[in-house]
């Protein structure tokens, strides 16, 4: 099942009546909620890039979506790493660098706090399509994360994937990425782009990332989705909803009769198939609804 960007024209005639739907549906009930939290077994919580913008992670969403003059997403694929690895590179030892000096959030710590005090009575899961590892930094220990992690490297040729914190990765990065719009291109040799260090393979390593048009990891995806099968709860925290696969996991969890409630600064397309809404930042909604 591959990552696919969903195309958000196809939502506006349901998002146009998002409002109506809102007030005959959903909640934003607070006190209501917690005790439905209280009295559940099986907890999901699903997290988009919302609630690391929160920390300073850029979310390449919208108008504000571009690194440069790149769409981000257009970046995040293999045919532009097949095209132009040292541009790809750049984007992603930017990433890396952004990520390595920001801290986790309230929101992060909220999660990772109720993981600590409640994860021996209740199977608490977090499934993440962010790739910058603050929920593991925060403390959260039953993590997925759907879509990589950027500091997780895979070689174009044997096909090992290491754990890399160096910075920078390599140094024909070192001072490279800078989000500068009047910067075109990228010139940087491959050979001296990230290697495979094995003296047998010494193949050229990408990110370890899942791109778009690229098939989720089979057991990463099969181990989210016999979580979100089993779940009573799911709390959908800072996504788009728009990146499929993870974009169905809580609308068919909530057409089962499981409790979805989406915390967000804004309705998204998949706002009216839940049952609780809670707007604003994520560090504060979280905060409240994760404490005793």
């Amino acid at each position: 099942m591959c990552i696919i960007l969903l195309r958000t024209f196809r939502y506006k005639s349901k998002i146009n009546f998002t409002s109506n739907i809102m007030a005959a549906r959903l909640s934003s009930d607070m006190t209501k909620f917690k005790e439905t939290l209280k009295s559940s077994k099986e907890i999901i919580i699903l997290s988009g890039a919302g609630i690391s913008a929160e920390s300073g992670i850029p979310t390449f969403r919208g108008a504000g979506g571009y690194w440069r003059k790149y769409q981000a997403s257009s970046l995040a694929t293999p045919e532009a790493f097949r095209n132009n690895p040292s541009l790809v590179w750049e984007f992603y030892h930017y990433r890396r660098e952004v990520a390595a000096k920001a801290q986790p959030n309230p929101g992060h710590r909220a999660i990772a706090d109720y993981e600590s005090k409640y994860g021996s009575t209740k199977k608490i899961t977090v499934i993440t399509q962010n790739v910058d590892g603050l929920h593991a930094r925060a403390g959260t220990k039953n993590l997925i994360e759907l879509h990589g992690n950027l500091y997780k490297t895979r070689c174009t040729k044997c096909k090992e994937v290491l754990v890399n914190n160096d910075s920078p990765i390599c140094e024909a990065l070192a001072d490279r990425g800078a989000p500068d719009a009047n910067i075109i291109g990228s010139d940087i040799p491959v050979r001296f782009l990230p290697h495979c260090e094995k003296p047998s393979c010494g193949g050229l390593l990408r990110p370890h990332i899942v791109w778009f048009g690229e098939n989720l990891e089979a057991a990463v995806l099969e181990k989210a989705e016999s979580a979100m099968a089993t779940c009573d709860v799911c709390l959908v925290v800072g996504t788009s909803s728009v990146v499929y696969p993870a974009a169905m996991f809580a609308p068919q969890a909530a057409a089962r009769g499981a409790t979805v409630a989406e915390f967000n600064i804004e309705p998204t397309p998949a706002t009216p198939d839940f049952h609780y809404y809670f707007e604003g930042p994520c560090g504060t909604t979280l905060q409240e609804a994760l404490s005793d």
